[in-house]
């Protein structure tokens, strides 16, 4: 079951890594933007998710939360290490639940602009894109590792 979730997780990263460097290669548009962003949140879920297996495998806990928000909440209590991951988890899950639109669409500067709330507004172009997903690789290892060393 642990296995099949860090597969999930690589799978998912598979899936952005397409989106990022050949998808919105070719399609510039603010909606393969807020896809890649999806894939993100979803490796993240299925990383967070296999933490807390592992937890649970060692009675830390004594079940695994039903929703991805509230698998990231309890995470961010049981590990404080981990806060500023989870920190960036509801970042990027901010980011995509927020009204969007694109900016510059078919064009070399595609940006999404997410309106988080009445006053911020979050802009996603492919440098900051690129940026996630180095970060949602680095946040994806540092967690497979500390779970493999804690298996040992």
């Amino acid at each position: 079951m642990i296995e099949d979730l860090e597969d999930s997780a690589r799978e998912e990263l598979k899936r952005a890594d397409h989106l990022l460097y050949v998808t919105l290669k070719y399609t510039r548009t603010a909606d393969v933007i807020k896809n890649t962003i999806k894939r993100l949140i979803s490796a993240l879920d299925f990383s967070i998710q296999e933490a807390l297996e592992v937890m649970l495998s060692k009675k830390k806990i004594k079940e695994v939360p039903k929703t991805a928000l509230l698998r990231a909440e309890l995470l961010d209590l049981k590990k404080k290490e981990y806060r500023d991951y989870m920190d960036f988890y509801f970042f990027l899950r901010k980011i995509d639940a927020a009204e969007y639109k694109g900016k510059e669409e078919f064009r070399k500067g595609v940006t999404l602009i997410s309106q988080a709330s009445a006053k911020e507004k979050i802009i996603v172009d492919m440098p900051r894109l690129k940026e996630y997903f180095e970060k949602t690789i680095k946040i994806v290892q540092e967690i497979e590792e500390a779970i493999h060393d804690k298996k040992k």
